[in-house]
């Protein structure tokens, strides 16, 4: 690749991060049966400088529709609540939590893990020393976790309905933290930071 076109990949890129600064994924959640099936709705903003790369990746999965049917898999009291699994989509449990788009991302380690931050997923680092993140796993954190200060990249933070994250992680759940009932992405779409709190209208795709 030569210098010149690889400053045209750069210049593009840089562009369209600027371009879509304002927007924000909002994710729809269902679970429960008929009678007392509860909908749930958060939305996340992203840390376009600090964490670019990863934030463009999320807004392109969640522009394909990639998350949608996948399951919030792991929840801890007041503390946590994980997604982004493939694997979820299915009715077998056992390797949930393994999976992912097929490609990690390079680390974007620069922000701390406050109420309200979501990061990315990862390997540990006995077998991934360069931090790579998960392509599409993430987590979000409901109380600082200073502990994983430095670990894990932080590209987000929820900027409506963290409350319903709080509720979602007290459900009931299994021995590996699955809520036993599942909590499903019924949609997943950006609109711009404006339009919270209005009627949900979906951004045109990008190609």
């Amino acid at each position: 690749m030569t210098r010149a076109f690889a400053f045209v990949i750069l210049l593009s890129f840089s562009s369209l991060v600027a371009a879509t600064a304002d927007e924000v994924a909002v994710f729809d959640v269902q679970w429960g049966q008929k009678r007392d099936r509860q909908t749930r709705s958060f939305a996340i903003a992203f840390f376009e400088k600090e964490a670019s790369y990863t934030a463009y990746n999320f807004k392109r999965l969640i522009a394909s529709d990639f998350y949608v049917k996948t399951k919030i898999h792991r929840v801890i009291p007041n503390y946590l609540v994980q997604g982004g699994d493939p694997l979820s989509k299915g009715k077998n449990r056992s390797r949930v939590g393994t999976g992912g788009p097929g490609y990690t991302l390079p680390p974007e380690i620069n922000r701390p893990h406050l109420r309200g931050s979501v990061a990315m997923g990862r390997l540990g680092d006995a077998v991934n020393p360069r931090r790579l993140s998960n392509g599409s796993q993430f987590y979000v954190c409901l109380q600082p976790i200073p502990a994983q200060d430095g670990k894990d990249t932080v590209f987000g933070q929820v900027v409506a309905g963290l409350e319903a994250l709080d509720e979602i992680s007290r459900l009931p759940a299994d021995s590996n933290a699955n809520p036993i009932d599942p909590v499903v992405v019924t949609r997943a779409y950006l609109i711009d930071r404006s339009q919270l709190g209005g009627p949900p209208v979906r951004l045109p795709r990008r190609r």
